[in-house]
């Protein structure tokens, strides 16, 4: 059965929100994200119910089933592929290519996916780091961590970001915070939990939000020194 742009944007959503540990995602929180009215997410959840594409507890929330997983594996595969296209070939900025890439997520060939693939050599990630699953719905082990998981004195590269909105990636960018840069944890700052953080090798110190240090991911590789 074919599923529609709208299915097609929440089985996305409930997979990015679910986490790497399949948890169940709140309606209310979901509702939060496409910017919609928790009733109206709660009809559309329904009827993704209906169609096998996930499961649904009145109290609980709403998770993917494998039918659900399959196709958000297939959307975000064909966003990311596109990201990588527009940037790579088409020289769009990073902060550039999500909103382009999700209208062009929704294209259905296959065959068009396939040689979109062989067309950029096979990439394993997009320009905002996140991996990009194979045909077979899998993704390539990524050995990262968020800042804000790390500790002082702790250090690695930039990899990836968990937030590609053309105004996060921008505020990136006037901070020198981009891609390929080496990250240090100089001090955590208790009193409203942000990090203090060098960027190369002594070049600048600036301080981060916990929020933003949420949104970055960095290299567990500790040959930096």
């Amino acid at each position: 059965m074919k599923s529609t742009q709208s299915e097609e944007n929440y089985v996305k959503q409930i997979f990015q929100l679910s986490g790497d540990h399949d948890e169940w995602v709140n309606t209310t929180h979901l509702a939060e994200k496409v910017n919609l009215k928790p009733s109206s997410v709660t009809d559309m959840v329904q009827k993704l119910h209906q169609k096998n594409l996930v499961k649904y507890k009145k109290y609980k929330g709403v998770r993917l089933s494998e039918n659900g997983k399959d196709l958000a594996l297939k959307v975000i595969r064909k966003h990311r592929l596109w990201e990588v296209f527009l940037h790579k070939k088409l020289l769009f900025n990073w902060d550039e290519v999500h909103d382009i890439a999700e209208q062009l997520e929704h294209i259905s060939s296959t065959e068009l996916v396939k040689r979109l693939d062989k067309f950029l050599n096979y990439p394993k990630l997009d320009p905002h780091g996140d991996p990009i699953p194979n045909e077979s719905g899998e993704f390539s082990h990524s050995d990262r961590r968020q800042v804000s998981d790390c500790r002082e004195d702790d250090k690695g590269i930039l990899v990836g970001v968990n937030d590609s909105s053309s105004s996060f990636l921008q505020f990136l960018e006037n901070r020198e915070l981009t891609l390929g840069t080496l990250l240090k944890i100089k001090k955590y700052q208790e009193f409203d939990q942000s990090f203090d953080i060098e960027l190369g090798r002594g070049k600048k110190v600036l301080n981060i939000s916990s929020e933003v240090a949420f949104n970055l991911f960095i290299s567990n590789d500790s040959s930096n020194d």
